[in-house]
Formats: C-alpha cells, sequence, structure tokens
C-alpha cells in the first residue's frame, strides 16, 4: 500500500504541475481526491491491514492527502492570478488618449444663479446660512407667526409627513434658526428647495428653490431695506434697472411688500414680453420683521429691529436668462442647458 500511496502522490503532483487552466484542476480534484477517487478508493483498502501498519498507512495517506491539497490551491491561485492579469490588460484605458468627440459639460442656470446670488450677498456682508428640507410645523409656521387658520397650512398646500414634520414650504425657518443660534445682530441669507402643493404649469412647480434673507439690528428701518433691494436689482440685472413696491400681506412681516422690477429686455419702455407695461413680474416679497418673531426667537423687539425679504431663484432665473417656462430648468434637456 505505501508504493501505491507514492505512486498517486507523485502522478497526481504531475498533473497538477502540468494543468493550464481552472477546469483541469477541478478534474485532477475529483480524479485523486473525490469519492470515487485514487486516493479515496484506496483507503477503503486500510481495513485490510494489520492492526500495526493501520495507523502507520493512514499518517501516510493524510500526509499524501494535505500535499495534493496545497498542491491543488497552489496553482489554483497560479492560474487566478495569471487570468486577472489578462483581463486587466486586456481592459486597459489608455487615459492620454486624445478624443474628437470630447463633450463638456454645462452649468445650470438654477446653480449658476444661486452662486452668483450668494457671492453677491456675501460682499453685502452677509453669512450664508444652512437648514434642513424636512422642518418642524413650529419653525415653518408657528414662530414665524402664521394664524393656526392660515391656508398654507392646509394640507392642499402643503407636504405634512405628521402634525409636527413636514416638507418645508419656504426658506423663512432657516431665519428661526438662525436667530435662535446666533442671536443678534445678524445678517443672514439661506438658499435651498422648498416643496409645496402646487399644480405644474409654465410658472408653478411642486418643488423649487428659495433664497431669504434677513438683517436684525439695531435702529433699522425699511429704508435699509430698500436700499439694500435695490442695490441687489442693480447688481444683479444691471444699472439700469428700476424697482417699484406694492403692498401685500406677509404673518411674519409688517409692513409687507412685493418689489417689481423693469422688463430687462425693454428696460420698461414696454415690449410684447411684459405685455407692453414696462413691468417684468413681481421678483420678491419683504417687509420689516414682526415683533411677535423676534420675541418668538428670544429678541426684544424694543431694542432690535430688522427686515426680511424672499426670493424664488427659479424665478429670478426666469428673468435673468428669459426663460419662458419653470419646466424647461427641471427637465434635463441637453439642447437647453448648452445655452448656458
Amino acid at each position: 500500500m505505501r508504493e501505491e500511496l507514492f505512486k498517486i502522490k507523485e502522478a497526481s503532483l504531475n498533473n497538477i504541475k502540468d494543468a493550464i487552466d481552472l477546469k483541469t484542476i477541478e478534474e485532477i480534484k475529483i480524479k485523486y481526491l473525490g469519492k470515487k477517487g485514487a486516493l479515496t478508493g484506496l483507503l477503503k483498502e486500510m481495513g485490510k491491514l494489520s492492526k500495526e501498519e493501520r495507523p502507520k498507512m493512514g499518517a501516510l495517506a493524510n500526509e499524501i492527502r494535505e500535499n495534493i491539497e496545497n498542491s491543488l490551491k497552489e496553482k489554483e491561485n497560479t492560474i487566478k492570478n495569471a487570468l486577472l492579469e489578462e483581463k486587466l490588460k486586456a481592459e486597459r484605458i489608455d487615459v492620454t488618449l486624445e478624443t474628437d468627440n470630447l463633450i463638456l459639460g454645462h452649468y445650470h442656470p438654477l446653480k449658476r444663479t444661486i452662486e452668483d446670488l450668494e457671492d453677491l450677498f456675501i460682499k453685502m456682508g452677509f453669512l450664508v446660512y444652512d437648514g434642513p428640507e424636512i422642518e418642524t410645523v413650529e419653525n415653518n409656521f408657528d414662530l414665524l407667526n402664521t394664524p393656526a387658520n392660515h391656508p398654507s397650512r392646509d394640507m392642499t398646500d402643503t407636504f405634512y409627513f405628521d402634525d409636527k414634520k413636514l416638507l418645508r414650504t419656504q426658506t423663512s425657518p432657516c431665519q428661526i434658526r438662525a436667530m435662535k443660534e446666533i442671536g443678534a445682530p445678524l445678517r443672514m441669507i439661506c438658499t435651498g428647495r422648498v416643496f409645496r402643493n402646487d399644480e405644474v404649469d409654465a410658472t408653478h412647480s411642486p418643488m423649487f428653490h428659495q433664497m431669504e434673507g434677513l438683517v436684525i439690528d439695531k435702529n433699522v428701518t425699511i429704508a435699509n431695506l430698500m436700499h439694500s433691494l435695490d442695490y441687489f436689482v442693480k447688481a444683479f440685472f444691471g444699472k439700469d434697472m428700476k424697482t417699484r413696491y406694492r403692498p401685500h400681506y406677509f404673518p411674519f412681516t409688517e409692513p409687507s411688500l412685493e418689489v417689481d422690477t423693469t422688463c430687462p429686455n425693454c428696460k420698461g419702455n414696454g415690449c410684447p414680453s411684459c405685455n407692453h407695461t414696462g413691468w417684468s413680474m413681481e421678483l420678491l416679497g419683504c417687509g420689516m420683521v414682526h415683533p411677535n418673531v423676534l420675541r418668538n426667537c428670544g429678541i426684544d423687539p424694543e431694542i432690535y429691529s430688522g427686515f426680511a425679504f424672499g426670493m424664488g431663484i427659479d424665478r429670478i432665473a426666469m428673468v435673468r436668462y428669459g426663460i419662458k417656462d419653470i419646466r424647461m430648468m427641471f427637465e434635463n434637456n441637453t439642447k437647453f442647458l448648452e445655452q448656458f
């Protein structure tokens, strides 16, 4: 039996040495170590040996089995590494290869508008503050002095998770967070996505972008508000742009105003784009921060006053680039984006 064991060892190791693929390795494993393999079959004859020879042959057989298994594993790894090397060579990419079909991306008009707005207000001394899109009802409505029966609270206008959480309908909750965190004096802006249950049309979308601004300090008046916004409009749209302020109502400001700008196409002379009125669409809302809002955030309205403003960035981009339909900015149409 000793001689037969060594013959199996020699034959198996030679077969392993000559193997060139994984299929052959598997066949060798079955041939010698499988249930009907040569070594397995020989071990079944162990019962015919004497009691003295049986443990010696058993130890030798186990040693030979281990040698065969180790050789198989080593050869298998060698073949796998060679296959991997071939695959890597075949899939190698020459990153220095020149091509005439290089397509460059384009700045999205919304992204460009957001960055330009932030850069302008940073130069005006504002800090950029960020807040979550999933907000509390308290920050989104209660602390902003919104009445309990205000229509903006309805489920037809707002996306609620539960009684306390919602998708923010405006970036105004960032004002609440900033006043609570930083206090007064304060000069900040916040840009981001907001959500309302609107029907999709040329000027409305259930998801759009807003920028909120807030200034809190001593002796802040509506003159400061109008000067700051006039400066913004001229710096952003052109020095020949004019503004028009109309009284409005917002629960978080008093008095409240809406701001129109002259048509960027005709500069106020009247054209088909503005229906010959000389004025573009309503650009933003603003007003003096309501004393209740200041109190809700721990700021004494007897000492501090302030102004706030909010604008739709999508609308700013539409006015700036002459885009007629807000849906065009969300369709990922490359022909549209290549213009910017």
